[in-house]
């Protein structure tokens, strides 16, 4: 998956957005930031990456 790191980016700016406005508290934040990184060492780790990859290549589809 090529983009990976753009991706964790673009999470990252969107959880500081939500920061930022006072959409979320900071302890919501931790909470969902340690969820993900707990599932990413479950057996669901592989079906989301299935996902995320399988959506983001159907983009460039959509956008045509």
């Amino acid at each position: 998956m090529d983009i990976t790191i753009s991706l964790v980016l673009l999470l990252a700016v969107g959880v500081a957005l939500l920061l930022r406005f006072k959409a979320v508290g900071a302890g919501a934040a931790v909470v969902v930031a340690l969820f993900g990184f707990y599932l990413a060492h479950t057996g669901a780790a592989d079906t989301v990456n299935q996902l995320v990859t399988a959506f983001t290549d159907a983009l460039p589809g959509i956008t045509r």
